[in-house]
């Protein structure tokens, strides 16, 4: 490549450029080729379309490998422009079939998309998907190779570096991001501009751009989709940034875990470098401007800001204490701007199109679009971009298509494992900073994870807290201590030996932990506990008082039984069983043993007739005043859950198998069962 000299040169180019990729009369294939569509082979589908091609001798066509292009459930995906045909699960067995169309001119018509009714959408723009979609910090995202700079300097690329470098000053620079009421897409939404200003308050001969790319949320891809299919928006989006605060250095701090977004953003630096656009002296001014890339170890906790700089630095990822801020004393000491990827990719269309056009969009105040990972269980998965204020009905049945098998859904959880879960009573609720916090929860980094009635919320609670338990850094008691506290509580619920105080004990430890933790992992941690507890207090108290999971994931919380009106004594149960737990009746039938059983749930998978079902726990009661105190439920007890007290006996209902044999040996009458809880059997698919 070689390098430019002026921006007259770049402009040069890019008209060059754009006369050259976007000739109609070239036909363009572009195949996802990010993390999600490469695990489904699409690099070789991607050679597979280069040599077909040549082998039919098909002349002005171009394949792109692009990024990923958001609808990672049917990948991979292809696109071919003209005329815009939307191709799903693209295999190696239908390339010949796919070139064969394009050869013809005509769709390959068992590739096109199609929903779960069996209508065919040819374009994009016809899958509902897409349809309430605003894909302005993704534009690229499925039409450039990330690879190539040329793509991105056609596609308008650097366009806004240039307006700012050349046609504003850096007050003018910082005045429009603050009109634009950006806020920061990392989590907190701090607004970007009110982070410029004060950086460039502060005199200092060095100062540093920081772009967090430390994604490392359950179920987040948004920031490595970006980084994999667009870094060139990233690399613009900090070169303003350092030209409006007057800062020469940048660093991109990136998780190891995350290769392909590494190697793009190394390629992406190295041709910014080649053709001027970063180095001294860019394109003949005063302004120079280095990018370094660093690659983080994975921890949860270099996620914020003053852990990032630590590590940056050499250190181990621990937060400090703010005062200072970064934008006073930051990275070794100088005046430091951290900005989430996301963030620094907006700059460009604020620079462009102005800050009214932004203003435009989303809320008064969340403007712009926000990026998601929509996962979980919704039929759509993948990575989205909406305009702020959209609600999350539209999100999960408009764009993500519903809940697979018609279940009915229970919670979002928002925001990663430092958000909150939000009911299903507040599908309307638009998504935006304040509205979320209303509820309790918080915007993250964007991971949004949809529940179904199949979903334990409790369970749910302890898997987000076991994550951010488990990447604490240690520094301070409340986080260190608190979060292995409630965690333990929790184990102890979701294993059947809850008590009645877990509940009180549990929020108690969260607004302690919130009040007394040192950085933002710390005082969000206990967020999914708190608002589960908040909107789902009743599954909190059956599995404290009657020991059942509605959901029937926390192990031992049901029980199995066999329904011997509907059992054909297949025997399959039997085979299957490795706990020996099906016996045979005396009178014919087959029942299962309480206390062998191991709720493997084994036998009512297998079952073809339905005749396995899951029971809600009765409670076994021993009535004081009926009992002689003979001793036999005592003896006859295999699992010890019948405790001798000084006055009577009692049943340890953590204990307890609800076997019966107790009440069968009882000569009185005395122990009882207290009945009238639901059954839940299975439904057939």
């Amino acid at each position: 490549m070689e390098k430019l000299k002026s921006i007259n040169e770049l402009i040069a180019l890019r008209k060059k450029l754009q006369e050259e990729f976007f000739s109609s009369k070239k036909t363009t294939i572009r195949i996802c080729c990010g993390t999600g569509c490469r695990s489904n082979n699409s690099l070789k589908v991607y050679e597979a379309l280069r040599n077909t091609i040549k082998e039919y001798r098909i002349k002005n066509v171009n394949i792109i490998p692009t990024g990923c292009q958001g609808l990672c459930q049917k990948g991979p995906l292809v696109i071919v422009d003209p005329p815009g045909y939307f191709y799903q699960r693209v295999e190696l067995q239908n390339v010949r079939e796919l070139v064969e169309s394009i050869k013809n001119q005509k769709p390959a018509w068992y590739l096109l998309y199609r929903d779960s009714y069996g209508k065919v959408a040819y374009f994009l723009d016809d899958i509902p998907f897409y349809n309430k979609q605003k894909r302005l910090v993704l534009k690229n995202n499925g039409k450039i190779d990330p690879t190539n700079i040329y793509h991105y300097i056609a596609s308008d690329g650097y366009q806004a570096f240039e307006k700012a470098l050349f046609s504003m000053d850096s007050y003018a620079i910082i005045d429009e991001i603050k009109k634009a009421n950006l806020r920061g897409r990392g989590g907190a939404g701090f607004p970007a501009g009110i982070k410029w200003a004060y950086t460039k308050r502060f005199p200092s001969k060095i100062k540093f751009v920081i772009a967090n790319g430390d994604e490392g949320d359950p179920g987040a891809f948004m920031d490595r989709s970006l980084m994999e299919g667009d870094p060139h928006s990233i690399l613009e989006g900090m070169l303003i940034c350092a030209l409006a605060i007057g800062a020469n250095y940048g660093f991109i701090y990136v998780r190891h875990e995350y290769p392909l977004a590494v190697n793009n953003l190394k390629t992406a630096i190295k041709q910014a470098e080649q053709l001027g656009i970063l180095g001294d002296n860019i394109f003949g001014t005063a302004f120079s401007f280095h990018i370094h890339l660093v690659e983080g170890s994975g921890a949860f906790v270099c996620g914020e800001e003053t852990a990032l700089m630590a590590s940056i630095e050499g250190k181990r990822g621990m937060p400090r204490p703010r005062p200072p801020f970064p934008v006073e004393r930051g990275l070794w000491g100088n005046p430091t701007v951290i900005n989430n990827v996301e963030t620094l990719a907006n700059v460009s269309n604020i620079i462009n199109k102005g800050a009214d056009w932004y203003l435009g969009i989303g809320t008064e105040s969340s403007p712009g679009t926000k990026i998601f990972a929509l996962t979980g269980k919704v039929k759509n998965t993948g990575l989205i971009e909406v305009p702020m204020g959209i609600t999350l009905k539209e999100i999960i049945f408009d764009i993500g298509g519903g809940i697979p098998g018609d279940k009915k859904l229970k919670a979002v959880q928002i925001g990663g494992p430092s958000g909150g879960c939000i009911p299903s009573d507040y599908l309307d609720l638009p998504i935006d900073f304040d509205s979320l916090k209303k509820v309790g929860a918080m915007m993250g980094s964007g991971g949004m994870v949809v529940m179904d009635e199949d979903n334990c919320m409790v369970d749910m609670a302890k898997f987000f807290l076991s994550f951010t338990q488990a990447e604490s850094c240690g520094k301070c008691t409340p986080c260190r201590i608190g979060t292995h506290q409630m965690l333990h509580i929790l184990e102890k619920i979701t294993s059947g030996k809850g008590e009645p105080e877990d509940i009180e004990n549990l929020e108690r430890l969260g607004k302690f932990i919130i009040e007394g933790s040192l950085c933002g992992l710390g005082k969000t941690a206990p967020n999914p506990v708190l608002t589960t507890i908040k909107y789902f207090l009743n599954e909190y108290e059956e599995h404290i008082f009657s020991k059942y999971c509605r959901a029937k994931s926390c192990s031992g919380m049901y029980l199995l039984s066999i329904n011997r009106d509907i059992c054909i004594q297949c025997r399959r149960c039997i085979d299957v069983c490795s706990f020996d737990a099906i016996k045979e009746h005396e009178g014919g039938g087959f029942y299962i043993d309480q206390i062998q059983c191991q709720r493997c749930k084994m036998c009512y998978d297998i079952c073809l007739m339905n005749s396995v079902e899951i029971l809600k726990p009765p409670l076994v009661l021993i009535d004081e005043n009926g009992c002689e105190r003979c001793g036999k439920c005592k003896e006859i007890c295999r699992n010890n859950a019948v405790i001798e007290l000084s006055t009577c006996y009692i049943v340890d209902a953590s204990l307890c198998k609800r076997c019966g044999e107790c009440i069968d040996v009882c000569p009185t009458g005395a122990i009882k069962i207290k009945t009238g809880l639901a059954q839940k059997k299975k439904v057939t698919v």
